[in-house]
């Protein structure tokens, strides 16, 4: 039946680009225009994602940064409000959110050298991916041992739900989770373990919480997302 139409949103292609290095599941489930009924619903492991030559290159170009943090960085952030700015103190400090989602992108450090990404010598590459005690027996094992790629934050308000699951549905749920709910799995990130190896849970308060949250909505980009430009991604 041949190829399908040219994709054109460089999220799709990162995604595919993930799946096919870290092999993060075992079948994808693509589903493509009407244009395209031949292709809908196959599924395809991660060596058989689309490649890259089926995309547009011109349109690879999609930017997150008009956001109000992004603003609060050339102001000394006096755009944010006191809860905001406690998120923020969160972030960097007492939730160690940024030693995962670092960086301009506040994505994982994944290259070499960096915590998640290779050694200098080219050896044990974590390839972004880490295990945050979802589970203590993982159904779905994603790169190796329940390690799962760290996402960017950018615009984490819009992109519901959350985890390579979709189990939790609202960002509190997500704060909850590493608040008190981090699981002892054998292969927990160490930044989750205390000097003793046991989980060392965040033990938020419910208005550090709120702050957490409020922090991460400063994240969304309003300008990006409402731009028509993007806003469908099987049109140039």
């Amino acid at each position: 039946d041949g190829p399908p139409s040219p994709i054109h949103s460089p999220y799709i292609k990162s995604f595919a680009s993930h799946l096919k290095s870290i092999e993060f599941c075992s079948s994808l489930e693509i589903v493509l225009p009407a244009s395209n009924k031949s292709w809908i619903g196959k599924s395809v492991g991660p060596s058989d994602i689309i490649t890259t030559s089926y995309y547009n290159p011109n349109n690879d170009s999609i930017t997150s940064n008009k956001s109000r943090f992004d603003a609060g960085q050339n102001n000394n952030f006096s755009n944010f409000n006191e809860l905001e700015t406690l998120g923020m103190k969160i972030f960097n400090g007492k939730g160690q959110c940024s030693t995962c989602h670092g960086g301009s992108n506040m994505a994982a450090q994944d290259g070499p050298g960096d915590p998640y990404g290779g050694s200098m010598n080219g050896t044990d590459d974590l390839q972004g991916a880490t295990n945050i005690g979802l589970e203590l027996v993982y159904k779905d094992n994603g790169l190796e041992n329940g390690k799962f790629r760290i996402p960017s934050l950018r615009n984490i308000e819009l992109t519901g739900p959350y985890m390579h699951d979709g189990r939790f549905k609202s960002l509190e749920e997500v704060i909850n989770h590493y608040s008190e709910g981090i699981k002892p799995h054998k292969d927990l990130d160490v930044k989750f373990k205390d000097n003793n190896g046991k989980v060392k849970l965040l033990n938020l308060t419910s208005i550090e919480k709120k702050a957490l949250e409020a922090f991460l909505k400063t994240l969304t980009d309003k300008e990006m997302t409402q731009n028509p430009k993007w806003s469908n991604p099987f049109q140039s």
